[in-house]
């Protein structure tokens, strides 16, 4: 992977001179507002789309509200397993930034020391938006369209090559699908005690009843049913 980094005739690094070089010719806010985004605003922005999320599920009460909510609270879960998982692979490659092996790179953040492949960002967006597809189709496509604009922005920023942010994608993918079962089979338990909860019920379901004033809602009416028909009897006799 190194040895494909330090030719410049690979489409890998071609691309990454393409995009990165959009940066040479921004005005610098422009480039202060990318670096913002790229470093920090983006994986905020996941996070508060899966806050969204979680609010209209518990809103609109739905029987799934239980299985919805195990599902959002994977997406972060599966980001932390991705980018543990990550941790080997980079000391397995071994890839150098791009700028430290190529010249006429637009560096807009400094300091970063660690190896490239693959993109810790990349990497958590991605899982985190398939988490959220996982839960809710409409919320989990807004969450893949930042993941992207976020790959973007990584090698805009002069950080990542392409298949850097490539290989995010596919890691975080991996984890949030592969895992997902297993997951929601000890996850979604959970979520329904929850919502049995009287008080606690409220962070899955905010409408609607929860099982426990179900059962007496049925329960009652099943006592009045039978009181209703020992009536019928008595009259009948």
């Amino acid at each position: 992977m190194a040895g494909l980094a330090e030719s410049g005739s690979n489409p890998d690094v071609d691309l990454l001179y393409d995009i990165n070089g959009l940066a040479k010719d921004a005005p610098a806010w422009f480039d202060r507002a990318v670096e913002f985004v790229g470093e920090y605003g983006l994986l905020l922005a996941m996070v508060l789309l899966v806050v969204w999320c979680w609010w209209s599920v518990r809103r609109r009460g739905a029987e799934d509200a239980a299985s919805s909510v195990a599902a959002l609270v994977w997406a972060p879960l599966a980001a932390g397993i991705a980018v543990l998982v990550n941790v080997p692979i980079r000391g397995f490659v071994e890839r150098p930034r791009p700028f430290r092996t190529h010249e006429g790179i637009d560096v807009l953040v400094s300091g970063k020391t660690d190896y490239s492949f693959v993109s810790d960002h990349a990497t958590i967006t991605m899982a985190m938006a398939v988490g959220l597809f996982v839960a809710n189709r409409k919320f989990g496509l807004l969450g893949l369209g930042l993941a992207l604009l976020e790959g973007f922005c990584r090698i805009y920023m002069g950080v990542h090559y392409p298949t850097d942010v490539v290989g995010g994608f596919a890691l975080g993918t991996a984890v949030a699908l592969l895992l997902s079962p297993v997951a929601m089979a000890l996850l979604t338990p959970l979520t329904k005690a929850i919502e049995r909860s009287p008080r606690a019920g409220r962070l899955i379901r905010g409408r609607g009843r929860s099982y426990d004033e179900q059962d007496a809602v049925m329960s009652g009416t099943r006592r009045e049913a039978a009181g209703a028909g020992t009536e019928e009897r008595d009259l009948a006799a």
